[in-house]
């Protein structure tokens, strides 16, 4: 009997797709006889064999929200046998009573209470933000929501977010100056290395400022534009590294460059801009003062979706990329491992993408805003 090739790779393919789930997935115990016997010893056997797949879950559920939520040292990587981590520390500000600055080593790593002039401060572990403490480092807790009741001092620490938008912006102006001086010195040829971020900087320029905002307009806007797409675009390509950098997928920072778009659209914006939201043309009068409301609320929706967009989709992309990561540990087994490691390495190329296709977005919506901020009132619609 002869068998067609594609049907063999089929048969193939299924059986290797179901190995995990038949033989050489891990071993579940099985409850259904520790269901029927009501013995306390019995019920207490059957609780310690699943105490272990619970705390590795929980290990990976921790080691998720400590690679997503910002941290005050820099961690690298650390020994979990020893309890050594390997990093540096950052520096910690605080405005409490006058101004505390000290290491974030005092803390060590959130297990100690770091004291400065008398005064006693904690990192909870839940959220990352530090607490005003006494000497034992007590955090009192509200029943209803959970969050500590502890007074919380201004924290002007420099954060591992913001080393991470120092060093974009460290980056960002070595480059794009060198880029600008080969121009100079070459008549208008870029060389060097900065040679690479010329055909982003043009396809910006040619695709997205000119066709949304116009060749009498954009060139006010192309020093922010630029700006905002290789901010972002670092930021997102940091947080591909195994260092814990999620500063884009931080709601802060997707919420100060929204704004910084909605500040310059509403203060660049023309007469003509104002006047389709309050008294939309060619528009019946009692229907402008229905749609009046509805066009203002558009003002503030529009830098909303820019935020949310950003943040959800930086975010989203770490938590299932860890999730699969952490699904190597659960497997414990060569074939479920391998299968979450090819899927981790296919997902991180696909997060190369996303992280250009997010800069892109941000930026071309950005412009797209700037445009309607700037568009010239038409003639035609006058007559209406």
């Amino acid at each position: 009997m002869v068998i067609s090739k594609k049907a063999l790779r089929l048969i193939i393919a299924s059986y290797v797709i179901c190995l995990p789930f038949i033989s050489f997935a891990n071993p579940e115990p099985d409850t259904t006889n520790v269901k029927t016997v009501e013995t306390h010893e019995v019920a207490k056997s059957a609780h310690e064999e699943h105490a272990e797949p619970t705390d590795v879950k929980s290990k990976i559920k921790g080691f998720i929200n400590h690679h997503v939520l910002d941290s005050h040292d820099f961690t690298f990587f650390q020994d979990d046998e020893t309890g050594k981590h390997y990093g540096f520390s950052l520096p910690v500000i605080i405005w409490d009573n006058g101004l505390q600055v000290f290491s974030s080593s005092k803390f060590e790593h959130g297990e100690a209470v770091a004291e400065s002039n008398g005064n006693y401060y904690v990192i909870n572990h839940h959220d990352g933000k530090i607490y005003k403490t006494d000497a034992t480092g007590t955090l009192t807790e509200d029943e209803k929501t959970g969050h500590p009741t502890n007074v919380r001092p201004l924290d002007l620490s420099i954060t591992k977010s913001v080393l991470s938008i120092m060093i974009a912006a460290v980056l960002m102006f070595f480059i794009f100056t060198s880029l600008a001086k080969s121009y100079a010195k070459n008549n208008g040829i870029a060389t060097g290395g900065a040679r690479i971020f010329e055909p982003l900087v043009v396809f910006i320029r040619d695709e997205i400022a000119i066709p949304n905002i116009g060749e009498k307009h954009y060139k006010r806007y192309m020093s922010y534009l630029l700006t905002i797409f290789f901010f972002i675009l670092f930021l997102n390509i940091f947080g591909l590294m195994p260092f814990g950098i999620n500063v884009t997928g931080n709601f802060t920072i997707t919420f100060s460059l929204a704004i910084l778009t909605f500040l310059i659209t509403n203060f660049t914006a023309n007469k003509n801009y104002w006047g389709h939201i309050f008294w939309m043309p060619g528009v019946p009068k009692v229907m402008r003062l229905v749609l009046a409301p509805i066009e203002l609320l558009g003002v503030f929706i529009k830098p909303f979706s820019l935020m949310i967009r950003l943040y959800a989709n930086i975010f989203a992309g770490h938590i299932v990329l860890m999730s699969i990561i952490g699904l190597m540990f659960i497997f414990k087994s060569w074939i479920g491992s391998s299968l979450s490691f090819g899927l981790s390495f296919a997902l991180s190329i696909l997060e190369i993408l996303v992280a250009f296709l997010q800069a892109y977005i941000f930026t071309m919506l950005s412009a797209l805003y700037f445009g309607s901020a700037v568009e010239e009132h038409h003639h035609e619609e006058a007559h209406h």
